[in-house]
């Protein structure tokens, strides 16, 4: 593990969703959209380094784009835009093939910049309790099921079921249970995605606001 990964908590890496389309945004990345003097990302990566064993960008393109954040860039391998368990799928065999002490990996979008400092620790506690094998973060009364916690010896099974078909998150996790881990949503959601331009102008009054 990582000496900057909670020494409480399994080793678990950091899978950062930096693949979406953005069609609300106009396209482009969101991640590196600038909320003050940082980007979403740079954000991100502050935020999750000190929760988890390393941290793995999903991205599909051009990799060059990404490559000041010093971060592997993993892209999708199921044909067409499959959303985001392809790209889950994708951190969890790139994690299996190169970090096997980590049987977790944390996924998390790339256009949330204020995601708890407590992520990791709650979402395992979440599952434990729960006695199942995923976990989601929950706030308020709002799922957020791409902030989630997947075992990495559940790959093969993803990726079957990405084969038949299924694209939708929830229809996959409900299969095997995932534990909503709860979070308030007041007074900054902190799962809060900057989806448009709205979006973004609202994340700097938040952001100049010290959220």
């Amino acid at each position: 593990m990582s000496p900057q990964a909670s020494a409480g908590e399994p080793a678990t890496y950091g899978l950062i969703l930096a693949g979406g389309l953005a069609r609300r945004m106009g396209g482009g990345d969101k991640a590196l959209l600038r909320i003050g003097k940082e980007t979403i990302l740079e954000r991100t990566i502050a935020t999750l380094g000190a929760q988890c064993a390393g941290l793995l960008i999903n991205a599909n393109g051009d990799v060059s784009r990404f490559s000041r954040f010093a971060r592997p860039v993993v892209a999708d391998d199921i044909a067409g835009f499959a959303g985001p368990l392809a790209g889950i799928l994708a951190g969890l065999d790139w994690v299996a093939a190169n970090a096997p002490k980590s049987e977790w990996v944390l996924s998390v979008p790339g256009d949330c910049p204020f995601l708890p400092r407590d992520l990791v620790a709650r979402l395992h506690a979440a599952r434990i309790a729960s006695e199942l094998p995923l976990a989601c973060a929950q706030s308020g009364e709002w799922r957020h099921p791409v902030v989630g916690l997947w075992a990495v010896a559940l790959r093969h099974d993803l990726r079957r079921a990405l084969d038949g078909g299924t694209r939708k998150i929830e229809a996959w996790t409900r299969i095997h249970g995932a534990a909503p881990a709860q979070w308030p949503a007041t007074p900054v959601d902190p799962f809060f995605n900057v989806n448009t331009p709205e979006d973004l102008a609202q994340a700097e009054r938040i952001a100049r606001r010290g959220a």
